[in-house]
């Protein structure tokens, strides 16, 4: 089976170019996150985080 799969994937032209591409969103995604977690105010951060502890939230 996994002959068959490797087989089938190197008949495909540019193949190469779809774990370039994964690889770039990956990076991208987690290197804004880390920008978000190091600009984010920390007034937010601590109003997000006191969201479970505060009963006067609707259920």
């Amino acid at each position: 089976m996994l002959k068959f799969v490797k087989n089938h994937m190197e008949s495909i032209d540019g193949i190469a170019t779809y774990p370039m591409i994964s690889l770039l969103i990956f990076f991208v995604f987690f290197a804004l996150l880390f920008w978000w977690v190091f600009t984010a105010s920390k007034e937010h951060i601590k109003e997000v985080s006191e969201i479970p502890l505060d009963d006067n939230q609707p259920k």
